[in-house]
Order: structure tokens, then C-alpha cells, then sequence
């Protein structure tokens, strides 16, 4: 008995697999999805405050920044980058490939923006 369920388990697996793609060509290798992350600077404070996000080391990452005025941003990664926003909506792309845990800050605030799990 175990054997039948273990080959039907097989079976449905490669079944599955075997009709997941159309041709022969193996799917294309990626790291994962792009994490947006929303900022907005407004007031003289920032949203999100701190949160914590995780994210695969060499996942794309997305800092969408919408402000009333321009600044910085620092990413205590290894090597650091200082990423300029200015008035407006900007797109700023990073990323992380050492595992841990890296903030997002900005200075002018003396704020963690937020944190980044890198896994």
C-alpha cells in the first residue's frame, strides 16, 4: 500500500511538473520579485517609521520616495550607499546581497526608515 501511494505521489509530481511549462527551454533563473517600499517625506517626518521588511539577498528593492523636498537617504549596507531624492516622486533602486540586517535611514531626521532582513 505504501508503495502505490508512494509512486501515485511521484507520478503527480512529475505530472505537474512536466506540464508547468510549454516547451523544453528551462525557466529563466531570478532572484525573486522587486520589494517596493513606499517612503513619503512630508512635514519634516517620514513614513514608514522603522518597520521591518524582509527581503532574499539579491532581490531587487525599490525605495519609492514621494517628498515635499529633496534630501538623502543612507543604506548602512556593505558598501554603504547615499541615495538623493528630490521634491517629488523617485524611484531608487537598491540591492543587498550580504545576509543580515541593514537600516534605512535619513540623517536629516536622525530617523531609521526602515529595516531591511536580508535572508
Amino acid at each position: 500500500m505504501r508503495r502505490l501511494a508512494a509512486t501515485a505521489a511521484v507520478l503527480a509530481l512529475t505530472l505537474a511538473t512536466g506540464t508547468a511549462c510549454g516547451d523544453d527551454e528551462p525557466a529563466p533563473q531570478s532572484s525573486g520579485d522587486t520589494e517596493t517600499i513606499e517612503v513619503i517625506f512630508e512635514g519634516g517626518t517620514v513614513t514608514p517609521n522603522g518597520e521591518r521588511v524582509e527581503v532574499s539577498a539579491g532581490q531587487d528593492v525599490e525605495l519609492v520616495v514621494q517628498a515635499d523636498e529633496g534630501g538623502e537617504i543612507h543604506v548602512h549596507s556593505s558598501p554603504e550607499q547615499t541615495l538623493e531624492y528630490g521634491a517629488g516622486t523617485t524611484t531608487l533602486p537598491i540591492t543587498l546581497d550580504q545576509p543580515g540586517v541593514v537600516e534605512v535611514e535619513s540623517h536629516d531626521l536622525d530617523q531609521v526608515i526602515v529595516q531591511l532582513e536580508v535572508r
